[in-house]
């Protein structure tokens, strides 16, 4: 193999690489980085050139560690060709098996089994592996440096990591931030998530974007051994996330109350509710604790419950308004117990404010129909309509199911879409006090452009009906 500098030199420069290849002078910027020419570009190079796969092909060295060891194919292809290096494989349902290597912790004998989805979050990897609504799903981050600010107990959204995996395309990056206090492959092993780098992350995000959700599984054995059809007849055995409740999985087994509020000047989070507090009962379906930051800093005073909790045990905290909190797993299996306590709160007149699995819920309990969307909104970039206002939000997303529009009672408004796919991303009631938006306004990862809807919770509480 030559080196990149080399096969640039015999391409005549960087320019003419990029011409040749049919690129930008960025991409050759990033075979100088990765120092190594990505598989993708080799067709062209070898069709306009006198280069050989020899001189393109990378030996077994560890100058390319933190590159792709592949780009996703088929098992028939893959099956039993281990790259050198290789400790660790992604087996997808369609047959795709990714090789790379393990971090976090071992598989051994179990798996690392569920939904193969991507975010495309550059920042908060903590906050987002241990977000409940990821249950069931192995996250893919589009963003190459992860790692890169270590992990720390204060930036958990949970007790528990509810994520099943990890992949990533560069070796994970070392921390660099003060308030680091183990490293991210440290953490992971710490609570037997496993991961895997080296893999083409862009090439796997197509595929999904492309083709749809993937069941997939991480093997990342201690002895190094891997049986791929075991593998493989595992990943396709997996019966998805559709039908599937998670809600009560993640969900907390008894009721608390939530004082704190939200981070102040990086000094961690302050604020208890105080006397004139309206008194808020959180569902929870898989809360982010930057929930309930935000809803104690937009004046709650909060007590969550369970998912499973009825309108009766709801209305015995004589709330002044009811929060429906976000969640992993299919609202239409959640809904079999959630919706007739969403019912009866809505019949008692508490306004009711939802987020995520709490907005598809709330669509629901008023008469309307969700879906799975064909590969979700993960990530904290997503561009939203308020349909009343015309502002566009930039908010942090999480789901793989929606409130069908078309499905809406006469009394349901939408209020928000994405401007993505033009999915359904916020309703409200015209007849009773009841909102909800499909997005993340608590936004931990993500921009903070959506707090304004506490605060409209808050004067919904307060019989400010024109506030929605």
């Amino acid at each position: 193999m030559l080196s990149v500098e080399a096969i640039i030199e015999r391409l005549g420069g960087a320019a003419e690489a990029a011409r040749l290849a049919g690129v930008g002078t960025e991409a050759i910027r990033k075979w100088r980085q990765a120092r190594a020419v990505p598989p993708k570009h080799w067709t062209a190079i070898l069709s306009n050139s006198d280069l050989s796969i020899a001189d393109l092909s990378p030996a077994s060295s560890a100058s390319a560690s933190s590159q792709p060891l592949q780009e996703p194919s088929s098992m028939t292809d893959l099956a039993h060709q281990r790259p050198d290096g290789a400790d660790a494989v992604l087996v997808l349902a369609d047959g795709t098996v990714l090789w790379g290597r393990g971090f976090g912790a071992h598989t051994d004998g179990a798996r690392s089994l569920g939904e193969i989805c991507f975010s495309t979050g550059m920042s908060g990897y903590q906050e987002t592996l241990t977000d409940p609504s990821f249950a069931g799903q192995i996250i893919t981050f589009t963003f190459p440096h992860i790692g890169n600010v270590g992990t720390t107990g204060e930036d958990d959204e949970a007790i528990n990591v509810a994520a099943r995996g990890l992949v990533v395309k560069q070796d994970l990056t070392e921390p660099s931030n003060w308030r680091s206090a183990q490293t991210l492959g440290a953490w992971l092993a710490a609570r037997s998530i496993p991961g895997i780098c080296g893999v083409d992350t862009r090439a796997l995000t197509r595929r999904i974007r492309d083709n749809g959700p993937q069941t997939g599984l991480i093997s990342f054995p201690a002895d190094g051994r891997f049986d791929i059809p075991a593998l493989l007849d595992a990943a396709r055995g997996w019966p998805g996330l559709e039908g599937m409740d998670l809600a009560r999985v993640v969900s907390c087994t008894q009721s608390y109350r939530w004082r704190e509020g939200t981070w102040t000047g990086g000094t961690g989070p302050a604020s208890t509710p105080d006397e004139t507090a309206k008194r808020v009962v959180a569902v929870d379906y898989g809360a982010k604790r930057n929930i309930l930051r935000c809803l104690v800093q937009a004046g709650c005073d909060v007590t969550v419950v369970p998912a499973t909790a009825t309108a009766e045990e709801i209305l015995a905290h004589k709330p002044d308004g009811v929060f429906l909190s976000n969640g992993p797993g299919d609202p239409a299996a959640t809904a079999e117990y959630a919706v007739p306590a969403i019912r009866g709160v809505l019949d008692a007149g508490k306004p009711v404010f939802g987020i995520c699995l709490g907005h598809q819920l709330l669509g629901l309990a008023l008469g309307a129909k969700t879906y799975k969307l064909e590969q979700g909104h993960r990530g904290a970039n997503q561009p939203v309509k308020d349909l009343a206002t015309g502002r566009v939000e930039i908010t942090s997303q999480n789901h793989g199911f929606a409130v069908d529009d078309k499905t809406l009672p006469a009394d349901v408004v939408v209020t928000h879409t994405s401007l993505f796919d033009g999915s359904n991303e916020g309703i409200r009631s015209t007849r009773l006090p009841a909102f909800s938006v499909q997005y993340h306004p608590e936004a931990s990862p993500g921009p903070s452009d959506s707090f304004y809807l506490f605060e409209r919770f808050v004067a919904l509480m307060n019989n400010d009906i024109c506030s929605i």
